[in-house]
């Protein structure tokens, strides 16, 4: 029995990775159910045993992004090792990384600007990521990183609202920027808006304390 579920398991993480690059590379609608099938290397009938249609798959895919950016999310509040400003640099970081390799984060990002998910943004990863940054920005001011006067709301709105900017950009460059270092710059902007004066000399001097890692992220379904 324990073997029939692990080989169940590993087929529907199969099936939803397929659907990931095929969602990512073709859209929701004009993605191919054969396709899918082929590159998961399942049968037709394993398939409509785990999903009921191509919505269900979309919405099976966008769900294990979700679950990804709540993992990394709850991963980089729990650091107790940095303070809240190198946190959200990590945390950020790790979504540009996410974002530039990880399937099924990119296929999140295709489905949701698509008519069939918009709603599916208020309960997505952006949603996530969003809390997290205002919980970080109300302990930096907390730690004195920023000023006692700085608004946590307009700090996560007008952040969010640059990363989301910058990943259309690139879009629009055809990959000719690096993700990572427009994400930096667009947190760095905004920060040093509303930074203490003590802390951003001590950023003048030892810069960012951590960064992301590819290989730490476990891109595996």
């Amino acid at each position: 029995m324990a073997r029939q579920q692990e080989r169940a398991r590993r087929t529907r993480a199969a099936i939803i990775r397929s659907a990931a690059v095929e969602f990512g590379k073709s859209g929701y609608a004009a993605a191919s159910l054969n396709r899918i099938l082929e590159g998961s290397r399942a049968t037709k009938g394993a398939m409509y045993f785990h999903f009921d249609s191509k919505e269900d798959l979309a919405r099976a895919v966008l769900e294990t992004a979700v679950e990804r950016y709540r993992s990394s999310a709850e991963r980089w509040l729990a650091r107790t090792d940095l303070g809240p400003l190198d946190t959200l640099h990590g945390m950020i970081d790790e979504t540009a990384l996410r974002l530039e390799h990880d399937i099924i984060v990119q296929a999140e990002y295709r489905l949701i600007i698509e008519p069939d998910f918009y709603r599916d943004v208020q309960a997505g990863g952006g949603r996530i990521l969003g809390r997290a940054t205002r919980v970080l920005a109300v302990r930096a001011i907390e730690h004195g990183q920023l000023r006692l006067d700085a608004d946590p709301d307009r700090f996560t709105r007008t952040l969010t609202a640059a990363l989301a900017g910058q990943r259309y950009m690139v879009d629009l460059l055809g990959g000719a920027v690096d993700l990572r270092s427009r994400f930096r710059e667009a947190l760095e902007v905004v920060i040093e808006s509303m930074a203490t004066p003590e802390w951003a000399e001590r950023f003048r001097v030892d810069g960012w304390r951590t960064a992301a890692r590819l290989e730490e992220l476990g891109l595996a379904l």
